[in-house]
């Protein structure tokens, strides 16, 4: 399956710190048509709908960009959809590119092409892109990076939605894995007819209150913007040992437990030697995460595309996002009733799901774990919607 993880795949994108749609007045959709389904491969309509309540169209811009699945380079999408080659020509606009498409100027005919990257709702301004050269030499993304102070995007309020679109389907999320300030919904119709990341009436207000009122993790709430635990890490407002009096019960605890995780290809026995948790089937051994693993799921967690290896560190990751470790010796856990009840836990994912219409979000990169992401796919999908949903 084609997740979070997978998603801006090909070419690598530069990340400073890290579409396509179309819209007409604010709070009214205008639909996309297949009219440009000859010129871009697997032209896919899609429609924004502007009902923030806080800015007008004319306030609101698009940035569809990413790696084009046909040429595996990166691109920036137009108003027609089309995509174009990036080039560090492209600079001209303080050192930034332009590639922004006003929100009232759509077409009603927008679509998007053959690729995977992301699609950028930006409030109140520009977003500072920049195409930078690679490792090889080759023109390349140098994207927002909304959870440093210092980035010039940072008063720019923006959020995103992640896709891969080929011809194998659509598949696309909203994320809160870096940062959240503009509310997002999706809706994917095709052989379904599926939406997501929708927040409860007054979900907003009532994520910014219930993180403001946390004494670990208000740090992470700003004027208009909450940046994630592991970006607040980096940036010295959130503590590098969140999570290691809980890692350390779960090493303890399977030092003389057996930990069962079941996976698409098996069921695996692990326990705690050392350091390490070992497990049997061929699973690589898992070091002793930090709290920075937990937070980026990386480093200890990292996944392997390997079906093995890979599919046992997300679901031992999410569980300690989730802190579920305790309380159960089969792993995954599918209750969402029993997640983030420990002191110790990622209470920022939590808030979001707590305040979705679906209960789903991705608040960590291995949220996607038993289905809990904010995340649709469609293998005959007809056409995507995007909406701005109230503040």
């Amino acid at each position: 399956m084609i997740n979070r993880r997978l998603f801006l795949g090909g070419a690598s994108i530069a990340a400073a710190t890290p579409l396509l749609g179309t819209v007409g007045c604010a709070g009214q959709t205008q639909t996309a048509s297949t009219v440009n389904n000859a010129a871009n491969a697997g032209a896919l309509p899609v429609s924004v709908t502007n009902n923030s309540g806080r800015y007008g169209d004319d306030e609101v811009l698009l940035y569809i960009v990413g790696t084009d699945l046909t040429t595996d380079q990166h691109c920036w999408v137009d108003s027609n959809g089309t995509p174009h080659p990036v080039s560090v020509d492209d600079n001209t606009d303080d050192g930034y590119t332009d590639y922004s498409i006003p929100l009232g100027a759509l077409p009603a005919d927008m679509t998007l092409p053959y690729m995977s990257g992301r699609i950028y709702l930006a409030t109140g301004g520009k977003l500072g892109i920049r195409i930078v050269e690679d490792g090889n030499g080759n023109p390349a993304l140098q994207l927002p990076a909304g959870w440093v102070e210092e980035d010039d995007s940072f008063d720019i309020l923006h959020d995103t939605v992640e896709f891969t679109h080929n011809e194998d389907g659509m598949f696309c999320n909203t994320s809160m894995v870096d940062q959240f300030s503009v509310p997002l919904g999706i809706r994917l119709t095709g052989d379904d007819d599926q939406s997501t990341g929708f927040l409860l009436p007054g979900g907003r207000d009532a994520i910014f209150e219930t993180l403001a009122a946390d004494p670990v993790f208000s740090s992470l709430v700003f004027e208009d913007r909450i940046i994630a635990p592991g970006h607040g890490l980096n940036s010295g407002i959130f503590p590098t040992d969140y999570f290691d009096p809980y890692i350390d019960q779960v090493w303890s605890h399977y030092a003389g437990t057996d930990l069962s995780v079941t996976t698409n290809a098996g069921t695996f026995t692990g326990r705690v030697e050392g350091d390490e948790l070992l497990f049997d089937g061929g699973v690589s051994p898992i070091a002793k995460p930090s709290t920075r693993d937990v937070l980026f799921c990386d480093g200890a967690l990292a996944a392997p595309n390997d079906g093995i290896t890979g599919p046992v560190a997300a679901i031992v990751g999410a569980a300690l996002n989730r802190s579920t470790l305790l309380d159960s010796a089969e792993q995954p856990t599918n209750d969402p009733a029993q997640f983030y009840l420990n002191e110790i836990a990622n209470h920022y994912a939590a808030v979001f799901h707590e305040h979705t219409e679906d209960g789903k979000a991705y608040g960590f990169a291995f949220d996607d774990v038993e289905d809990f992401a904010s995340y649709v796919q469609d293998h005959g999908a007809s056409g995507l919607e995007i909406t701005l949903t109230p503040f």
